[in-house]
């Protein structure tokens, strides 16, 4: 009866000091501050960069698009660090890790992934923008760490997003990608 007794006692001894560890390990997780992506057409060309600084109150994104169509594009995190051409349907869906709908028009809430404004791109093939997404973390190992199984990307979409049609506001097609990563 010892025996199995100090066996079960260092099995689950063995097995808090792991848990305890796993926990650590996410929250002492050094705070990422900023990440730069590098965007590209679906043709291999760039289209821009986009900064993503941690802040207290969530993650600022600051878009300058170059060589994308005039007019207004839809702007979204998607929820895998993959972007292969031609289509960036690799990307996957919308971030989106509380299941909510689509847009921040929409009563049913927005992914986590959408941003609440268009990029409106001139004549010049030039626009940017600058949000500030407060359900979204850089903080690895955190909910809604935009750094989670390996990372996330960001999709520039053909059309204006209208922030409310699920899944992804009437966007259109996928005609740029940046991987968000570490």
């Amino acid at each position: 009866m010892q025996a199995s007794l100090s066996g079960a006692f260092r099995a689950a001894s063995c097995g808090l000091l792991a848990w305890a560890a796993l926990g650590a390990h996410a929250q002492d997780a050094k705070p990422v501050k900023e990440i730069k992506v590098k965007l590209t057409t679906s043709k291999g060309e760039p289209a821009g960069t986009a900064v993503f600084k941690q802040k207290k109150s969530g993650v600022e994104v600051k878009v300058s698009l170059e060589n994308i169509p005039f007019g207004d594009h839809g702007v979204h995190i998607h929820q895998n660090a993959v972007c292969e051409a031609p289509d960036f349907k690799s990307a996957g869906g919308h971030f989106n890790p509380d299941g909510k709908q689509h847009g921040f028009q929409n009563e049913m809430g927005h992914h986590a992934g959408d941003t609440p404004s268009n990029v409106s791109v001139g004549e010049n093939h030039q626009g940017s923008a600058t949000w500030l997404l407060t359900a979204v973390t850089l903080q690895p190992g955190a909910p809604n760490s935009l750094l989670s199984n390996g990372g996330t990307s960001l999709i520039v979409h053909e059309h204006g997003d209208d922030m409310k049609t699920d899944p992804s506001g009437n966007s259109g097609n996928r005609i740029a990608c940046g991987v968000i990563k570490q």
